[in-house]
């Protein structure tokens, strides 16, 4: 008999009493997903992040005594670490590109629905990006213009060039925001297959997250 899957683990990381159990009110009724730790700063955040490991990390940008954005690096430094989402509001898209260049997997705005925050905390569990669609446009277009957060060169002709054709293919994809999911569907492989290709992107490609190689698309023309 097969063991059931483990629950999701997730950190919420807000200064807000309300949003936090707001928040984890929402992921209860999922039945995949368990929130094991709550923090008020990012200092808390690390700190609870080593002491219960979780998979995901649902950090609020905005914190006192250390925000979001600090808390990035020493997650990520954590072993295992967790896949760090920012919470955040419309109009914060520089420290939106910042977060990312960080090496974020993504963003998630504070008033999308449930089902929403729902599928985000599992796409990042699942190693795909977490990108709200209300903000998405208006981020990538401050990292095309090399605003805070650089990406490196506008042309990524160099780093396209030690890519196979197939991990061409699915840069292409990743720049249009596709999941791992969408991209086996459209390519007729399996997503582990998919998921050895955005890992050999990231590696040749010098990306830290699967937005980074997103923008890297974007850059080199891959995508229309």
């Amino acid at each position: 008999m097969t063991e059931p899957a483990r629950p999701i683990r997730v950190l919420l990381a807000d200064d807000e009493t309300m949003v936090r159990h707001g928040v984890r009110l929402i992921l209860r009724h999922a039945d995949d997903i368990d929130v094991v730790a709550e923090a008020a700063d990012g200092h808390q955040a690390v700190a609870e992040a080593a002491a219960h490991r979780p998979d995901v990390a649902l950090v609020d940008i905005r914190m006192p005594v250390c925000d979001g954005l600090s808390a990035i690096e020493p997650l990520l430094a954590l072993e295992p670490a967790p896949r760090v989402v920012m919470l955040t509001t419309f109009g914060d898209e520089d420290n939106v590109v910042r977060a990312l260049g960080a090496g974020a997997s993504g963003f998630l705005l504070k008033d999308e629905g449930p089902q929403e925050l729902i599928r985000a905390v599992r796409a990042a569990a699942a190693g795909d990006a977490v990108l709200s669609p209300g903000v998405t446009g208006s981020v990538i277009a401050r990292m095309l213009r090399g605003g805070a957060g650089s990406f490196g060169p506008a042309s990524g002709d160099d780093r396209i060039g030690r890519l196979t054709s197939r991990e061409r293919e699915v840069l292409a994809m990743l720049g249009e925001g596709l999941s791992n999911h969408d991209i086996a569907q459209r390519l007729g492989i399996g997503v582990g297959t998919v998921k050895t290709h955005v890992g050999a992107i990231l590696e040749k490609t010098g990306s830290t997250s699967r937005v980074q190689a997103a923008v890297l698309a974007h850059r080199a023309g891959l995508t229309s």
